[in-house]
């Protein structure tokens, strides 16, 4: 019995006793080890948590690759159509109106519901039904979808890149023409891997080298001609050096030389007219955009941001060319033109969104009526619209005018202020900014071609067969039956000698079956002094200095001109056979022409055709087309007229079964 002595020696008590302080310390030693247990899980556990936030990746660290790759994952799935329960609709209306009072307010007065309401995704699942009706075969539904989606400008960036990367091309082009888009659904083109600022040697060498690998067999020879200019000056300059010590004869060593030669802006200028004359050969397009056009355009826009700048509306031109091939808007929409785009279209430069316009409505192949090519240029809308359009309006400008520089406002020092509170901003184009919301309904086309008073300052000598009133003429009603002219009422509105080429295009639509549709479909002419026996002007290079050697165009409009006799007989024999409404105006005043030389460039009895109604001006010849205000005479006459001529045609159109739609008041 030997436990009770040592139970004794060491705690000095009972038996009784000594087995319960035996039980307390073996209670302490499991306390104590299962507190250096639990120590030792929560030690563990930090170290763990610690290496975690220690091997995590900052965001912020991230973001600029996560832009450049364009790779965002959603993993909520889109809720299947059809398939919401009543508190899903509840749900979602009181998310619609969230949003209406969200925009109301700007977002700023009222805390989100998506913290306090269930359902608080509701904007996601409604992106991605929006997205699936965007795909349907229902063009009605399409259209709806992509009209919903453009009206959305409170959704978070996430949202609108998650639209960017899952949208069709078709969508994104829907987008791209709805009016105020917000541009955060179009992704930026990707940076180019050099930048270019200024005239650079390296560009102008890629330019060159893209003119020079495309064919140069072609009917166009302006085509040549430019080529020439780009390439010519360095083949002289070796020409110069082949005898020269240590020549290298080879094509390599010569293209190396041409590239050399000429100065970066002037070699820029030329390949650039080149490569413009070869996006309107057909095929040659695709040629282009094979040997890297459009990357190498992209650059060149890039370093010319300047919507003034010519090489910058050259660039805009060539791809509104290269949008008229619907087999290279992929390419297009791949190469991330289409943001460009959209923030050229939202430009106050009337120019550059009307380039941009017309690339966009050649892409957008859903509502576009016609192909917009080179000349053609669509004023009015250049957005979506749900309106019918039920006539066009084409507007033709006359000598040294423009698609844009004629069609504007009567100048500011030449026009008397107008005061009071109705006064209005000036206008770069007219019909823009008033005809269109007085006539709705139309649309408003303008053709614009290149004129030249004297053959020393055409841009290309070798196209003067192509500059007379007969060879413009069938080439612009090829121009106007491609945008889909004719197929509804037409009024036209022409200045100077652009009333001649509309008369010359009437009569030969008449003539010529293709075309006669556009001559059948005409209600009527505007004409703002357009010389019908001649001008004044061709008389002046007797003597002015530099109209020595008068143009084409100015040849053909000499006084009591025997063409301009029988092309006036056969207008005044449509006129009264077809019934059609001629409105003219004439100048009173004399134009400043040359220095001090001053003169009536058509006198009343050239601008009175002697059909219709005939209205004088106190005006001369720039300032007969530019209103002064809105309220003028000369707009007001036009305007009336115009609606006069489109409710005839809707009229017409609705008794013959078609959608005339109703009548402008």
């Amino acid at each position: 019995m030997s436990g009770g002595p040592i139970c004794s020696r060491f705690f000095s008590v009972t038996p009784l006793n000594c087995k319960a302080k035996s039980r307390g310390a073996l209670r302490k030693y499991a306390a104590l080890a299962g507190s250096v247990l639990a120590g030792g899980c929560v030690f563990v556990t930090y170290e763990a948590a610690s290496l975690r936030l220690a091997l995590q990746i900052r965001t912020a660290a991230v973001d600029v690759e996560k832009l450049k790759s364009y790779i965002y994952i959603d993993t909520e799935p889109p809720l299947p159509l059809g398939n919401q329960g009543l508190p899903e609709r509840v749900r979602a209306g009181l998310h619609r109106l969230r949003r209406r009072l969200y925009e109301a307010t700007l977002g700023r007065l009222w805390k989100p519901l998506d913290d306090i309401l269930p359902g608080a995704n509701e904007d996601d699942r409604r992106l991605w039904q929006l997205l699936q009706k965007s795909r349907s075969a229902q063009r009605s539904e399409r259209l709806q979808a992509v009209q919903e989606l453009a009206s959305a400008h409170h959704w978070p960036d996430y949202q609108y890149r998650n639209v960017a990367q899952a949208s069709d091309a078709r969508t994104l082009v829907g987008l791209a023409r709805s009016r105020d888009v917000d541009l955060r659904f179009f992704l930026p083109p990707a940076p180019p891997l050099r930048s270019d600022t200024g005239p650079s040697p390296a560009l102008a060498e890629e330019l060159r080298a893209l003119v020079a690998a495309l064919p140069q067999r072609s009917e166009d020879s302006c085509l040549h001609y430019f080529t020439s200019l780009a390439l010519r000056d360095g083949y002289e300059h070796v020409e110069a050096q082949r005898d020269g010590p240590g020549c290298f004869e080879t094509s390599e060593f010569l293209y190396a030389q041409t590239l050399s030669s000429l100065a970066p802006e002037r070699a820029e200028a030329f390949c650039l007219h080149a490569l413009l004359h070869h996006s309107m050969v057909p095929g040659h397009g695709k040629l282009m955009v094979d040997r890297g056009a459009l990357r190498l355009l992209l650059r060149l826009y890039l370093a010319r941001r300047d919507p003034a700048h010519k090489a910058q509306r050259r660039v805009t031109r060539i791809l509104g060319n290269l949008a008229a091939c619907p087999e290279l808007h992929g390419q297009i929409h791949q190469s991330g033109w289409l943001r460009l785009l959209v923030e050229m279209s939202q430009s106050p430069q009337v120019v550059q969104a009307c380039h941009a316009a017309r690339a966009l409505a050649n892409l957008d192949r859903e509502t576009a009526h016609g192909t917009l090519v080179d000349g053609m240029f669509l004023l009015y809308p250049l957005h979506r619209s749900s309106e019918e359009v039920s006539a066009d309006v084409l507007f033709v400008h006359g000598l040294l005018g423009g698609g844009f520089k004629t069609w504007r406002q009567q100048d500011v020092e030449a026009a008397p202020p107008k005061e009071g509170p109705e006064s209005e901003a000036y206008t770069h184009c007219w019909p823009k900014a008033w005809l269109a919301p007085d006539c709705p309904g139309i649309r408003i086309l303008s053709l614009d071609y290149d004129t030249h008073l004297s053959d020393w300052k055409t841009k290309c000598p070798a196209e003067q067969h192509r500059r007379s009133l007969a060879s413009r003429s069938v080439e612009m009603l090829e121009k106007l039956r491609l945008a889909g002219v004719g197929d509804r009422p037409l009024v036209w509105v022409a200045h100077s000698m652009g009333g001649l080429l509309v008369k010359k295009m009437l009569s030969d639509a008449e003539r010529l079956p293709e075309f006669r549709q556009v001559v059948e479909q005409t209600h009527g002419v505007v004409f703002y002094s357009v010389p019908h026996r001649g001008s004044r002007l061709a008389e002046l290079s007797r003597n002015v200095g530099y109209l020595l050697f008068p143009s084409v165009e100015v040849k053909e409009l000499g006084r009591d001109s025997p063409r301009l006799k029988e092309l006036h007989a056969a207008f005044t024999a449509l006129v009264q056979r077809r019934r059609l409404r001629v409105l003219s105006f004439g100048e009173t005043r004399a134009t400043p022409v040359h220095g001090l030389i001053r003169m009536l460039v058509v006198p009343l009895h050239s601008s009175d055709p002697g059909v219709g109604q005939f209205v004088a001006l106190d005006v001369n010849h720039l300032n007969v087309c530019k209103p002064p205000s809105r309220d003028s005479l000369l707009y007001q006459r036009t305007m009336s007229f115009i609606r006069d001529c489109v409710n005839e045609g809707r009229a017409e159109g609705g008794n013959n079964g078609g959608g005339g739609g109703g009548s402008l008041t």
